[in-house]
């Protein structure tokens, strides 16, 4: 690259972040004083989370932060409370490796902020990892403190090191909080990492080391597409330990939105709470779309949602079909993002987007490049299937076990295989190790599960190759039905047959009570029971 196009392309970024900003209300005029203090938090902090807190606090005080099972706290309340917690951290001069195990709750968001204030490195422990995982990851990471929710009892009693509990008015950490000396912070001589670690589906988890200094790209890139705007009330589902609910509490300190929480999903109770706070946007995982739209097509009183502008979701594929029926239901709000723990967001679908393809992860903001490559590194051809490379300003900076991915030419492998249309539009295949290859030809789980989630009977369905002496591999579908629903496992195939190509239809066919799902909903392919033929 020149300098002059390096200086090019930073020119089209501020004006891409001024424009944004601008139309997300960011640069809107305010009392000077607290404008002064806000850029000045900005320019002695940066972007790191800690310091987009500050900032926001000095903009916007008295501006309710954070509403959860316990009540509400101002910015200004938050940033206090965290001073004296980024104080009672390091008192002895250390700052110590946190690991912090905790559902949605000011508790988490206190803990994060007030480590990155001291400069203080962070893991975020997955909730759905057992104990024995949890035990192990805190040995891996060389953990000095666990911050952690009381319910994690046998993950608190096992730790060799120091533990606080986290939820509640009575827990260690809320003591610790109130002892906190107040002081007048500085920014940290180094800024505090940030690891989150991989969803596991496919093998033990690994830490994944996060940008701590993002920018303001990332921000703009992500208000290019979903209409976000300042002091939103952005209803937070999506565990924050995950990539995409850390992501959206970055997102949401900066534009000062009210963050509201409810530490355990329920399909009725999230959507009281999202009404009741007049929830603007809401930000979710896709299983929990699923069982809201459940919740929604069985009860006869529906919760006022007519604020609720923006419904945002990433962590796993959407079923076939879904967007639509989510939307004919909801209205035209849903924006579906792709990504990984690895890149954070790729590419994002419009609830446009979604009407003509509802398969679609969309296409790529501003700031990300997309590619598909074969398996040598070279650009196919628009539809055709291959490995799908990204690159932005969110690219980790490696695993913590010294690890990387594949790069090529500075574009960096999520892993997953798709196609691109001829309209920049990418549709995501699924994961390249969930290829099956069953007498030569290649299927893919996600073609075959779409097929079969549209039956009516079917509330979802996973698809996997198993082991087969005549074809090397062969289909097998484990099914769950909707309450009240039957179906067999002839029914189930000749539905495959008209939809699908003969090689691409199970086999097996099991019928299961649920699919093994992890915290972030993502099915966990290889706890499915072994599968056998039915019917």
């Amino acid at each position: 690259m020149t300098e002059g196009s390096g200086l090019g392309e930073q020119v089209q970024s501020a004006f891409r972040i001024a424009v944004m900003f601008g139309r997300s209300g960011l640069w809107r005029p305010g009392p000077p004083t607290r404008i002064a203090r806000q850029l000045g938090a900005l320019r002695r902090w940066g972007t790191v989370l800690g310091g987009s807190f500050v900032s926001a606090s000095a903009r916007d005080p008295e501006r309710v932060a954070i509403v959860d099972d316990y009540g509400s706290l101002t910015y200004g309340q938050v940033n206090a409370r965290t001073d004296r917690l980024a104080t009672a951290l390091t008192k002895d001069g250390a700052k110590p490796r946190v690991a912090v195990l905790c559902r949605n709750h000011r508790g988490m968001v206190e803990t994060l902020v007030a480590c990155s204030k001291a400069g203080a490195d962070t893991v975020l422990l997955n909730t759905g990892m057992s104990a024995e995982q949890s035990l192990r990851v805190l040995e891996e990471q060389e953990i000095d403190l666990l911050i952690a929710d009381s319910e994690f009892a046998e993950v608190l009693d096992g730790a060799k090191i120091r533990t606080l509990t986290a939820d509640g008015p009575d827990s260690g950490l809320a003591d610790l909080i109130v002892r906190g000396g107040g002081v007048d912070l500085s920014p940290p001589a180094r800024p505090g990492r940030t690891v989150v670690l991989s969803s596991g589906t496919t093998g033990a988890p690994k830490g994944a080391d996060r940008q701590p200094n993002p920018g303001l790209s990332p921000l703009a890139s992500m208000l290019s597409r979903i209409p976000l705007k300042v002091h939103e009330t952005m209803f937070i589902e999506a565990p924050l330990f995950h990539t995409w609910g850390y992501a959206n509490l970055q997102m949401a300190i900066g534009l000062r939105a009210t963050m509201v929480f409810r530490s355990r999903f329920d399909p009725e109770a999230s959507l009281r709470r999202a009404a009741e706070s007049r929830a603007t946007a809401l930000i979710a995982v896709p299983v929990m779309l699923q069982r809201m739209l459940e919740w929604r097509t069985q009860s006869k009183e529906m919760p006022d949602l007519s604020a609720l502008r923006v419904v945002a979701v990433s962590g796993s594929a959407l079923p076939g079909g879904f967007a639509t029926r989510f939307m004919n239901a909801f209205g035209d709000v849903l924006y579906n993002l792709y990504g990984s723990t690895e890149s954070s967001w790729v590419t994002i679908a419009t609830p446009a987007d979604l009407r003509v393809h509802p398969d679609t992860a969309g296409t790529p903001p501003p700031g990300t490049k997309l590619a598909i490559l074969d398996d040598d590194g070279r650009p196919v051809k628009p539809g055709t299937v291959g490995r799908i490379f990204a690159a932005n300003d969110l690219l980790f900076a490696g695993y913590t076990n010294g690890a990387g991915k594949e790069m090529v030419d500075g574009l960096m492998s999520l892993g997953d295989l798709g196609r691109i249309d001829e309209h920049g539009r990418l549709f995501v295949q699924g994961r390249a190790d969930d290829m099956i290859v069953s007498g030569g030809e290649n299927v893919f789980p996600g073609e075959v599960e779409d097929a079969l989630a549209d039956l009516p009977q079917v509330r979802e369905v996973a698809v996997v190759g198993v082991p087969d002496e005549e074809f090397g591999q062969r289909l097998a579908a484990f099914v769950v039905l909707n309450p009240g629903q039957g179906l067999t496992a002839d029914e189930v195939r000749d539905h495959a047959r008209r939809e699908v190509a003969r090689f691409a239809v199970p086999r097996d066919v099991t019928f299961v009570d649920e699919l093994p799902r992890n915290a972030t909903g993502k099915v966990v392919r290889n706890r499915l029971p072994h599968a056998s033929a039915e019917g």
